[in-house]
C-alpha cells in the first residue's frame, strides 16, 4: 500500500483527555489527548506500516484475549469520512498486536490470540476487549489497525500510547517478566514518521480504556 496516494491517508482524531496513570511509585494525572484545548484536533497523517506479523483472518470479534493475561484494556475505535466529516457506518476495524511477552499469535501455528474484526455501528464505532500490548526489541508498545471499506484496504496503522503509562503498565505483573529494555516512542523509527497517539484513562491496577477517531478518505 502506497503512503503517498491521497485515498491512503487518514485525519488522525485522539478524543479525550487521559485522566491517571502511575508512574514511581504515586498517582498522578497524565494527559494524553494533542496539545491545544479540549477540542479534537485533526492532523493528516501519512499511513503506517502493517509489520511482518498481519495474519489475513475472518475472526469477527470485540472480544480477543482468549487465554492472554494483562491488564484490561477497552479500546473504541471511531471511523469517520473525512470528507463530510460524518461516522462511516459498516467499516471493518482489524487490529491485532503483542501479548504481554511481546509474542504474537499466527507465526507458524494455528493460534489467533490477541486479533480480531469489529464492523463499526451506527455511530462509526468499532470496539475491543483486549489487553494492554507488551513490547519487545526495538519497537515502542503499539497495536497494529486496518481498516476495510466495501472490501477494500483503505487504512493502515498502528496506534501508540503515551511513555508515561506505558512504564506504569511495567510495574505490573505480568510485564515485570520482560527482561528486554522498552523502546521509548521518540527512539522508534515507525512513531517518528507519524503516530496516532490513543487518549487513554484508568489505572494499571483496574485497567485502561483507550479510544481513537480515524478519519479516512475512500
Amino acid at each position: 500500500m502506497s503512503a503517498g496516494a491521497p485515498n491512503r491517508r487518514t485525519i488522525l482524531t485522539a478524543l479525550g483527555v487521559g485522566l491517571a496513570a502511575v508512574g514511581c511509585g504515586v498517582d498522578r494525572p497524565v494527559s494524553t489527548a494533542p496539545p491545544g484545548g479540549s477540542a479534537p484536533a485533526c492532523v493528516l497523517t501519512p499511513e503506517g506500516t502493517e509489520g511482518p506479523y498481519y495474519v489475513d483472518t475472518d475472526l469477527v470479534r470485540g472480544d480477543i484475549r482468549e487465554d492472554r493475561s494483562g491488564i484490561p484494556l477497552a479500546l473504541r475505535v471511531s471511523v469517520v469520512d473525512a470528507g463530510a466529516c460524518a461516522p462511516l457506518r459498516g467499516a471493518a476495524v482489524d487490529i491485532w498486536h503483542a501479548d504481554a511477552h511481546g509474542d504474537y499469535s499466527g507465526l507458524g501455528e494455528g493460534s489467533r490470540f490477541l486479533r480480531g474484526i469489529q464492523h463499526t455501528d451506527d455511530a462509526g464505532t468499532a470496539t475491543f476487549a483486549t489487553i494492554f500490548p507488551g513490547w519487545y526489541d526495538n519497537r515502542t508498545v503499539h497495536i497494529h489497525v486496518k481498516v476495510h471499506v466495501g472490501g477494500r484496504e483503505i487504512h493502515t496503522g498502528q496506534l501508540y500510547f503515551d511513555d508515561e503509562i506505558t512504564s506504569a503498565v511495567a510495574t505490573f505483573a505480568p510485564y515485570t517478566d520482560r527482561t528486554e529494555p522498552r523502546t521509548r516512542n521518540d527512539r522508534d523509527f515507525l512513531f517518528r514518521r507519524g503516530h496516532a497517539l490513543l487518549a487513554v484513562s484508568g489505572h494499571p491496577s483496574e485497567g485502561y480504556r483507550a479510544e481513537i477517531t480515524l478519519g479516512i478518505v475512500t
